[in-house]
């Protein structure tokens, strides 16, 4: 066994933690939970630091439970929020445990012996529970007084939205959550973000109260962008493990974009990789930052365990097609879908087929047909300068002919207008 809470420490992730907790897991393999609530059919990489401190927490010896919250996620967590959540259908939660299950099992290893992993649904728990049943056995434990202290419920009560009962019943279900597990399951520790260290503690309160048991807390660093925007997000919406919502090109790049501060510490929280490795490579990047050395070992890491390889490969070819010297043969592999994800925000233009089977001179392409250029004269200029290139291949004269040879999957054609300016004619 290796010591989980050192690991968590040196790797930057360790935020709030009961006494005696370090002391209890070093005494042999202890169980221990983080919960999940299904708002989405896929996870995303805000929940990676809770996906990690469960991969942490197994190669340390222990046994992780991977907790999703049927029951819960139709009611929302108040916790960090300034709005009450949408309620969801039983059908919708049940739609998105699917994707989680699915995603959570490429990172834990989910055996019956051992410390293998294990997922459990809290609805198995809730479901036949009724009002009275609540209230008699878990209300009566925990008072108002106390649950009114929590910073969780105070923010909101000051905030202009309010708070309404069945989120500020919340710590109840969630303290329940912890009781459940700790009776049936010999959980002593739940881990979570620092928002969560109320809801928390509240558990194991009620431990305390309604069965003079002993329970123990973690909280891991709510991760935060260097220039203060939120992690996690993007112009266009959260960066999701599920490829379907965010291709493995934009998720790569998403990392391989970080700032040299923010990678410093991502690399220590979202990889595998050792203090001595990740020591080597800062000394590495840090003698020709332009290389971005650090950037590309978080990005590969990271990319591989959330899809596979062979996705990576992808990622990276599709990189160097891009921004390097990428083959159009490579091109020719995607599907119209992927194409279309690799554009996405760069200046689209629908263009004839049955035109362009005749054949259009570039500068009429380019001015008149779309609108890469806003004139001929202009597309002329920069073209006789060299700085115009079609399907990565740099135009000679502005009177060239393009037409359905130029085609690339049958559909495409690839304009570039000095390095980094892309423009894709779609050809129908």
């Amino acid at each position: 066994m290796t010591n989980f809470v050192e690991e968590l420490r040196w790797r930057g992730m360790l935020q709030d933690i009961m006494p005696g907790t370090e002391e209890k897991l070093n005494e042999g393999m202890t169980s221990g939970y983080i919960g999940f609530d299904p708002t989405a059919d896929s996870l995303h990489v805000g929940h990676l630091t809770q996906i990690m401190t469960l991969i942490h927490f197994q190669r340390a010896g222990h046994k992780p439970y991977a907790l999703v919250g049927g029951a819960t996620g139709m009611v929302g967590d108040p916790s960090g929020k300034s709005d009450e959540r949408n309620l969801q259908t039983e059908a919708m939660v049940e739609h998105n445990l699917a994707g989680m299950k699915k995603q959570l099992s490429k990172f834990l290893k989910f055996e019956d012996a051992g410390n293998g992993a294990v997922m459990v649904n809290n609805n198995d728990w809730f479901k036949d529970m009724n009002l009275f049943t609540f209230i008699r056995d878990v209300g009566k434990h925990i008072t108002v007084n106390y649950m009114m202290a929590k910073d969780s419920v105070k923010r909101r009560l000051d905030g202009d939205s309010g708070l309404s009962f069945t989120e500020f019943c919340y710590q109840l279900i969630q303290g329940f959550d912890f009781y459940y597990l700790w009776k049936h399951h010999n959980c002593l520790i739940q881990m979570g973000g620092s928002d969560q260290w109320g809801n928390i503690v509240t558990g194991t309160e009620l431990i305390r109260r309604k069965d003079a048991g002993t329970a123990f807390a973690i909280t891991t660093q709510l991760i935060k962008k260097a220039d203060g925007t939120k992690f996690g997000k993007t112009e266009s919406g959260a960066v999701w493990l599920d490829p379907e919502k965010t291709s493995a090109y934009k998720f790569y790049q998403f990392w391989l974009n970080a700032s040299d501060d923010d990678t410093k510490k991502w690399i220590r929280i979202f990889t595998l990789k050792t203090k001595e490795e990740i020591e080597a490579l800062e000394t590495e990047h840090d003698a020709a930052p332009h290389l971005r050395t650090l950037q590309k070992a978080l990005a590969e890491d990271i990319t591989v365990r959330t899809h596979s390889l062979e996705a990576l490969e992808t990622a990276i070819k599709t990189s160097e097609f891009l921004f390097g010297n990428g083959s159009l043969e490579f091109f020719n592999t995607l599907t119209e879908t992927q194409v279309l994800e690799i554009f996405e925000g760069i200046p689209q233009f629908s263009i004839s087929k049955e035109e362009l089977s005749l054949g259009i001179d570039a500068a009429t392409l380019l001015a008149e047909k779309s609108s890469v250029f806003p004139s001929k004269g202009e597309a002329k200029k920069l073209i006789q300068g060299g700085g115009v290139s079609v399907n990565k291949e740099k135009l000679k004269d502005a009177a060239e002919i393009i037409s359905a040879d130029h085609l690339l999957n049958n559909q495409f054609i690839i304009v570039q207008k000095g390095k980094k300016n892309y423009f894709l004619l779609i050809v129908k």
